[in-house]
C-alpha cells in the first residue's frame, strides 16, 4: 500500500534522492524470534557456567531484576550491549560469585547472545530489494538495537551503519540522522529513511528534513503525528515508493 502525499504535506527542496537509511529490526527482519532465541542460549550457558544466577527467577522476575538495573544505570539508556552486560555481571554478583568471576562470566554469556542475535531471518523480500536499491542508491543502516549489519546476509549492500551505542544517542534523537547526514555528505533532502517505528523512524528522520517511508508489515493504525511521506507493508513495495518520492522532489 502506498500513500501519495495529502494536501497538507510540506514540500521540501528540490535535491535528487541519493542515500536510502534503513532501521533494522522489524524493518528488515522480524526481531522478536532472533531475540527470544537470543535469550534462551543465553540461560543456558549461564545455567551451565555461572550456576544459581537465573534459577531463581522466573520471567516476570528476571524482567523486574532488569528493570533495577536500568534505572540504576541510566548513563547506559542508549548503550544496549553495555547494559545488558552490566544486567548479566548483576546478576552473578547477586549469587554470591566474585567480581573477578562475574566480570568474565558478563562478558561470555553476552557474547553468546550476541552471536545467536545476528542469526537473523531477512523478511523473504529484503534481499532482492537491497541489491535493486543498491544499484541507484547509497545505502546506510541507523539502528537503536545492537544488530551490526555486516553480520547479517544483507552485509553486502550497505555503505555505511551507525549503532546508538556509537553515537550515544537514540533515534528520534537527529544525532543519529546527523551521523548519516555527515557520512555521505548530502542534504538531508537528499535521504529517505525506512523504519517502522512511527516515532523513532519517521518523526525523527523528518525532523531533520528527511523523506520517510513507514515499513508497516503488522498493519498498524498510524500513532505519530505528522504520516510518513509512503508507507508500505510489505518491502517489495519499497522501490516503488521511493520512486514516487523521487518523482516529486
Amino acid at each position: 500500500m502506498l500513500r501519495t502525499p495529502g494536501p497538507g504535506d510540506a514540500r521540501r527542496i528540490d535535491v535528487a534522492i541519493s542515500v536510502i537509511t534503513f532501521d533494522l529490526d522489524n524493518t528488515l527482519w522480524d526481531v522478536e524470534p532472533v531475540l527470544l532465541r537470543a535469550e534462551d542460549v543465553q540461560q543456558d550457558w549461564l545455567k551451565q557456567h555461572r550456576p544459581g544466577a537465573v534459577e531463581a527467577f522466573d520471567h516476570e522476575a528476571l524482567f523486574e531484576f532488569k528493570k533495577s538495573v536500568w534505572k540504576r544505570n541510566p548513563h547506559l539508556m542508549h548503550h544496549v550491549s553495555q547494559m545488558r552486560i552490566q544486567m548479566l555481571y548483576e546478576l552473578q554478583i547477586a549469587a554470591g560469585y566474585r567480581e573477578e568471576e562475574a566480570r568474565s562470566g558478563a562478558e561470555q554469556a553476552f557474547a553468546v547472545f550476541l552471536r545467536e542475535r545476528h542469526k537473523v531471518v531477512l523478511y523473504e523480500e529484503a534481499l532482492g530489494v537491497l541489491e535493486q536499491l543498491a544499484q541507484k542508491y547509497t545505502l546506510g543502516a541507523l539502528t537503536n538495537g545492537n544488530a551490526d549489519i555486516y553480520k547479517t546476509d544483507a552485509a553486502e549492500y550497505f555503505d555505511f551503519a551507525f549503532l546508538a551505542e556509537d553515537i550515544g544517542v537514540s533515534k528520534p534523537h537527529p544525532d543519529m540522522f546527523h551521523a548519516a547526514l555527515q557520512q555521505t555528505g548530502v542534504n538531508a533532502a537528499a535521504i529517505i529513511h525506512v523504519g517502522d517505528d512511527p516515532e523513532h523512524d519517521i518523526q525523527g528522520a523528518r525532523a531533520v528534513g528527511m523523506h520517510t517511508v513507514w515499513v508497516n508489515t503488522q498493519r498498524k493504525a498510524w500513532s505519530g503525528d505528522q504520516r510518513a511521506d509512503r508507507e508500505v507493508v510489505c518491502l517489495s513495495e519499497l522501490p516503488g515508493a521511493i520512486d514516487s518520492i523521487s518523482a516529486q522532489v
